[in-house]
């Protein structure tokens, strides 16, 4: 029964950030989605300490681990858009390509940067001792 009562209690935290972000979208107009100004918020709170981790960590994994099935509404949905994707569908294929290419490279950039200035303090701390 506890895990029950922690996993509703950090989806209520993840679900009040989504929340939160789509109200700070909808009143300062920013030009993007209130889920990801929710996510963006999530970031910085976990970056500042203000959020813990383990406030939400084992619900938030869950719901990774689970990300496909969220994607099942979305397929099903295009499934209806076939003449869309008849007449532009060269276009579509070339904006999902680039910006496959631009995600792909960012995460693998940012990611090896952050390595190896993982490994520079970790060197660093070595040395100072």
């Amino acid at each position: 029964m506890k895990k029950i009562l922690v996993i509703i209690f950090q989806l209520c935290i993840l679900w009040g950030l989504n929340e939160l972000g789509s109200v700070i979208v909808k009143f300062t107009h920013i030009p993007l989605p209130g889920n990801v100004a929710g996510m963006i918020l999530c970031f910085i709170l976990l970056l500042t300490g203000v959020l813990k981790l383990q406030w939400i960590d084992r619900t938030s994994s869950f719901l990774i681990r689970h990300l496909a099935f969220f994607f099942i509404p979305i397929s099903v949905g295009l499934m209806t858009l076939g003449g869309i994707f008849l007449k532009k569908g060269v276009i579509l294929l070339f904006i999902l390509c680039i910006s496959a290419i631009v995600g792909i490279c960012g995460s693998g950039y940012l990611s090896q940067k952050w390595m190896k200035s993982a490994e520079d303090n970790v060197h660093d701390h070595h040395h100072s001792l």
